[in-house]
């Protein structure tokens, strides 16, 4: 299963999908760092952020209109593609210190084209695979997604600290979008895809009244924005707090934050996605939600301990392969979740509800850790992400339900 064409293509899709996050989010907070711009004002950045939040506003065009070429699905998948290496190329020649707006301004735009790029490879992933395949198809999703954030978050910073400008950095950044492009070009539209909606306003009204008519639909997004919250709070301020909090340079960061760290992330995924298949979907939220609550207790001994490499790599380590598990098995919750008339519209309605944590907790994160230090932020992490497991606990019929 994982060694199928279109499980590759997956990898690939992940990859396009995956490398502007980072730059929009941690690149971005480094560069910010690095500059000299205040905890505070890098809090806030985490605001450009929200076109994921409401991309469920545009997804309904997605899913109702074709472009004339590619097929329903691919045509916009390259469209975004092309926008998205423009626009990456732009963004790495703005000053943070001399034009931040302007630099702002530019990263919404990237994550605006980013998240209509997610829409519609999530469209295109759900409806392509099998139920048997959601678990494999997730992991190798995840798996491209943080390849990308390895190379766009841990190589750009390492780039930077020892050959090339910021300018160049992201100029390359922006030609490895090709890889998408590649992809979208030799994948192919699902074997019997499901029709489109006929008009627009029947592309607005029937995936939200097909979703809200189940029963516990609102409980079920209350799970969504819950489960990852912690790993939000702790995620939104981890490169500052390796940077400034425990004294760690940009090369360290590059290295153990994000190549050992998103290394760690795919082993997790693919551990996930291969545990999921005897553990089933409830048991492998629950486990791995767990565990991604519990690691977020590493950072705060590390703050406690102050510079130490052989416990950051430990914390790090073990916060991404359990981040990891805990992704995968979400994915295929959210596909899951999906009825395939609709997946575009309902699958970004759902993914965006995920992102609110990861979004608009940028400035109470800055707050808190302005307000009372690293060590009490990071237990604030772990507390935060409990009402996610006792939601997941409530909802377990239902969420058994889903996977048969």
């Amino acid at each position: 299963m994982f060694g199928s064409r279109r499980i590759f293509l997956l990898l690939l899709l992940g990859f396009a999908s995956g490398l502007p996050l980072a730059l929009t989010g941690a690149t971005l907070q480094a560069w910010l760092a690095v500059e000299g711009i205040d905890i505070r004002t890098i809090g806030w950045f985490a605001l450009v952020g929200q076109p994921y939040v409401y991309k469920f506003l545009w997804a309904p065009l997605m899913d109702r209109y074709r472009l004339p070429f590619l097929g329903r699905r691919r045509g916009w998948l390259a469209l975004t593609q092309v926008l998205l290496l423009v626009s990456i190329a732009i963004m790495g020649g703005i000053s943070p210190r001399e034009a931040p707006l302007v630099l702002a301004a530019l990263a919404v735009v990237v994550a605006f084209l980013s998240a209509s790029q997610d829409i519609v490879f999530d469209a295109f992933r759900a409806d392509s695979l099998r139920a048997e395949e959601r678990g494999a198809g997730a992991a190798v999703s995840v798996l491209g997604y943080r390849i990308a954030m390895l190379v766009s978050g841990g190589l750009a910073l390492i780039l930077v600290d020892n050959w090339l400008t910021w300018e160049q950095t992201f100029f390359l950044m922006a030609a490895l979008m090709l890889v998408g492009l590649a992809a979208t070009w030799a994948a192919e539209e699902p074997a019997t895809p499901p029709s489109a909606p006929r008009t627009l306003a029947e592309a607005i009204r029937e995936p939200l009244g097909e979703y809200f008519a189940r029963p516990a639909a609102i409980a079920l997004l209350v799970l969504i924005i819950l489960y990852k919250l912690g790993d939000a709070f702790a995620g939104t301020l981890t490169t500052a707090f390796l940077l400034r909090g425990a004294g760690f340079s940009l090369t360290e960061v590059g290295l153990v934050n994000k190549w050992l760290g998103v290394g760690a992330t795919i082993l997790g995924a693919l551990a996930g996605g291969a545990l999921m298949a005897k553990l089933r979907l409830y048991r492998s939220l629950i486990l791995f939600g767990v565990l991604q609550a519990l690691t977020n207790l590493g950072f705060m001994l590390l703050a406690i301990a102050g510079k130490s490499y052989p416990l950051m790599i430990t914390v790090i380590a073990a916060e991404n392969l359990c981040g990891g598990m805990g992704t995968a098995a979400f994915v295929a919750l959210l596909m899951a979740m999906c009825d395939r008339r609709f997946s575009a519209t309902q699958y970004a309605l759902l993914s965006a509800l995920a992102s609110l944590g990861r979004v608009y907790v940028g400035p109470a994160a800055g707050a808190l850790a302005a307000q009372f230090g690293w060590t009490t932020f990071f237990f604030f992490t772990f507390v935060v992400a409990l009402p996610g497991l006792v939601m997941l606990w409530w909802q377990r019929l239902r969420i058994e339900a889903l996977d048969r």
